[in-house]
Order: structure tokens, then C-alpha cells, then sequence
């Protein structure tokens, strides 16, 4: 118990806990007249009274009755254990194995208990996950599904698999998303502070470098930001980043930003889950970012993994942190608007970022598909990643209206004449066709004239 986080010893010496051990060993024992619960009632209410408990935890219920045949007996006995531990007026969690068929072994403490708890063990695709149901609670309400529970160092979590009432505070303050080119097509300069934002894209779409850019504006204004990283190493991303002119490192190094990376594949969601939530109570984040959500069906279904970023944007909208994810879709069209998570209708707000291919060339462009509570443009801009950021694409046509880093200037842009003779791009002038001489008009064709 000490690794899970209980000192058992410390409440001992504080006479708040009292641990008995009944050891009951068929071959020690011989039947003599009727079976009875005496001598435990005996033994029972001596602890209880020696430290005045509350609580009592029999576990398991098995080691009392494994060595004796006769089941009406023990029917019988188990029902006045239970009567007897309430006329004492003691809570009592009690643990039973499973039987074939039955929730327990005997098949009767579930029906005299107020509380049954069922707790499972499944293994889906090499991954374990333990589940806990509540099976009934005389006098209350409760959650009939199943919920995923983990135990950890800090004890047992159980992870609720969606909010029962969207009752949460909402922000007026806008955050802006570290690109100028995204801030303006926001009606508001940016999105709400505390609201869940997508980026989707297929591979090579810059989606990290806009999820990086908003690390940095959320860091360059004193803030905490928390960041996951599913795909690339801590020192891999600063330095990617830091070539396109975004340094993360002087942000870890100051404390406003966490990078947290590994593969997703080392834990179930569940695992993830809680992963998150201890972060965000150790780190105090104000905004969270996942790159990318997309690797997270490696662990799970798509059910699965729907259910889980549901979970993750209640817990952070609750929390007021703004979420950042990015997605990858495949695909061309409108399966470029389509993720594989779902997670889609969830989210306030939906940026999506494609390839435009055309005049031999291969350009980024970004539009905001759905932005909740503000107006937003429909337009799909172009986008560079340059030594400096991502900046917008200068407007006008031709495909030199815009270059990638590395690539010599075109002469016009950099203001030399060309070669007399050639034009800029370098191929001979063609010759152009003259037009006719005009036609002279004939003395018939002069308009009459009105006597």
C-alpha cells in the first residue's frame, strides 16, 4: 500500500487504523456442531471499539467460508454478518470473487448489500484496461456505465466517460493564434480564451508549425503552455521549430513551457487521460496543445478514442484551458474536411490547411471551416513558412508571387533591368503580329447627304 501512496503504519501509530489478520486453514479446523460467525462478531467488535471505527473493510469474504461445504450454513451466516455490521452502525466494504455466472461466488451478497461495484479486467489488441460499473445504489441515483479506472502512484483514478451537465464558465477574452495571416480572418483577431481549436491537414501542411506559433504567443504573454507530443523528440521540436524562426527553448527554459513526448502506443487512453489530468493540476497550464490526436487510434478504436477527447475538452473547458489539437486526414476534396477521430462537431473552433497546386507550383493555404460565437472569413489564403514564421502569401497572380526560402529572387522583384533583347524569364522575345493598315474608304461608300 505504501506505493500507491497510503502510510498504513502512520495511521497505525495515530490509532486511526487497525489492520486483524483471520487466517482460516481447512485442514486446522474441525466441524463440531453447527457453523457459526460468533467468534468473528467477537473479534469484530473488539477492534471496532478499541479505536472507535467508522469503517470496516473485509477482505475477501471467501477466506471466512473457502473450507466449508455446506452452503445453506454459509447463506445463512453471510446474511447475519451483514445484518449485524449495520445494527453496529459501521460502514463496511466488503470484496467477493467473481462467480461463474454470478457476481460473486456465493451468489447472495449482492443481493443484501446496498452497494454493489463491479470491477473488470479486459485485455482489447494487447492492451489492458481495467473498467468499473456501478451494478446498483439503494437511495441514490448513479452512472450506469462503465467507467475506466487506473491505479497509480497517487492511488486509484476513476476517469468519468463524459460530463453528466455542460455547466461550465465561459471567457469574453480572445486569444490570438500566433499567425497574423490567421488572426485576421477572425472576426475578433483570434479565438475565445478557453475554447477547444482543430487544425486539420494532410502530412507536410505545417500543422505543428501553427501548433509551435501558438505555444510561443502564449508563452510571450507570461502564460503557461503544456504540449504533447506524439510524433517528434523535446529536442527534435525546438530544433525544427527554431529553423522557421520560432525558438521554443528560451520558453522551456523559463518555465512557461512543458513538452511532454512519447508514442502513444506505451500506454492505453485511459493511461493518457490521467497523464493529462495530473499535468494540468501539477503544471497549471493555460493552454494545452496535442500533436497530433490522430496517433491516438493506434491505442483504440475510433469509438474509443472519440470518447476519450470528449472527456479531455469537458476536463479542459471546465478547467477554462484553452485546447490546441492538429489531425492528419487523407484524402483529396471533402475528404480533406473529414477527420478520423470525429471529434469534429466537438470542438468551437475548425482550421483546415491543404495543398493548392497549380502554375507548377505547390503552395500551402489555410480557411476556417466553423468558428463558434464570431464572425470569420471564408476564404482560403495562402501561407509561407519562411526563417521568420509563417506569413501570409503576397496577393496577385503568377507563379511568382511568391517564393520558398533558398530561391534567388526574380530579377523584375529585385529591381535590375533584364538583358536587352530577353525578357526576365530568360526566353527569346517572340515576334509580335502587325496589324493591317486601315483600309481606305471608297468614294461610293461616302454617306448621302440630305438636300
Amino acid at each position: 500500500m505504501a506505493s500507491l501512496g497510503f502510510d498504513l503504519k502512520e495511521l497505525q501509530d495515530r490509532k486511526m487504523l487497525r489492520l486483524d489478520h483471520v487466517h482460516v486453514d481447512r485442514s486446522e479446523i474441525e466441524e463440531t456442531g453447527e457453523y457459526d460467525l460468533e467468534g468473528l462478531f467477537i473479534r469484530l467488535g473488539y477492534a471496532i471499539d478499541s479505536i472507535g471505527a467508522k469503517r470496516v473493510v473485509l477482505d475477501t469474504i471467501e477466506a471466512l467460508f473457502s473450507g466449508f461445504p455446506n452452503q445453506a450454513v454459509l447463506r445463512s451466516e453471510i446474511r447475519r454478518l451483514f445484518r449485524w455490521l449495520k445494527d453496529k452502525g459501521v460502514t463496511t466494504i466488503i470484496t467477493a470473487e467473481r462467480g461463474d455466472g454470478t457476481l460473486t461466488r456465493q451468489g447472495l451478497e449482492e443481493y443484501v448489500s446496498d452497494c454493489v461495484i463491479l470491477l473488470d479486467n479486459r485485455v482489447i489488441d494487447q492492451i489492458t484496461t481495467r473498467r468499473l460499473r456501478v451494478v446498483k445504489y439503494r437511495g441514490s441515483t448513479h452512472g450506469t456505465n462503465e467507467y475506466p479506472y487506473l491505479i497509480t502512484e497517487d492511488g486509484i483514478s476513476v476517469l468519468p466517460v463524459t460530463s453528466l451537465r455542460l455547466d461550465h464558465k465561459v471567457s469574453d477574452n480572445i486569444m490570438a493564434s500566433g499567425v497574423k495571416a490567421l488572426d485576421d480572418m477572425f472576426g475578433m483577431g483570434g479565438f475565445y480564451q478557453g475554447s477547444s481549436v482543430l487544425i486539420t491537414g494532410t502530412a507536410g501542411t505545417a500543422k505543428t508549425t501553427l501548433a509551435a506559433a501558438f505555444a510561443e504567443e502564449v508563452c510571450l504573454k507570461g502564460q503557461r503552455c503544456l504540449f504533447f507530443a506524439f510524433e517528434e523528440s523535446p529536442q527534435q521540436l525546438l530544433r525544427n521549430m527554431k529553423s522557421v524562426g520560432i525558438d521554443l527553448g528560451k520558453h522551456v527554459a523559463s518555465g512557461l513551457l512543458r513538452i511532454e513526448a512519447s508514442r502513444p502506443t506505451i500506454n492505453g487512453l485511459e493511461q493518457h487521460l490521467v497523464t493529462l489530468h495530473r499535468l494540468v493540476k501539477e503544471f497549471k497550464p493555460d493552454a494545452v496543445v496535442i500533436d497530433p490526436i490522430t496517433n491516438l487510434i493506434t491505442v483504440g478504436n475510433i469509438a474509443e478514442v472519440r470518447s476519450m477527447l470528449t472527456r479531455l475538452i469537458d476536463f479542459l473547458k471546465v478547467s477554462g484551458i484553452t485546447a490546441y489539437f492538429t489531425a492528419l486526414v487523407s484524402g483529396r476534396g471533402q475528404q480533406q474536411e473529414m477527420t478520423d477521430e470525429g471529434v469534429s462537431s466537438l470542438v468551437d473552433t475548425w482550421i483546415s490547411v491543404r495543398d493548392l497546386e497549380g502554375v507548377g507550383e505547390r503552395n500551402r493555404g489555410l480557411s476556417i471551416l466553423k468558428s463558434r460565437g464570431m464572425a470569420h472569413s471564408n476564404q482560403v489564403r495562402e501561407f509561407l513558412v519562411t526563417d521568420r514564421g509563417v506569413q501570409a502569401a503576397r496577393r496577385g497572380g503568377g507563379p511568382h508571387r511568391h517564393r520558398d526560402r533558398g530561391q534567388p529572387p526574380h530579377p523584375a522583384a529585385a529591381g535590375t533591368r533584364p538583358a536587352a533583347g530577353r525578357p526576365a524569364g530568360g526566353r527569346p522575345p517572340r515576334p509580335r503580329a502587325r496589324a493591317p493598315p486601315p483600309r481606305a474608304r471608297s468614294q461610293h461608300c461616302q454617306p448621302a447627304h440630305r438636300v
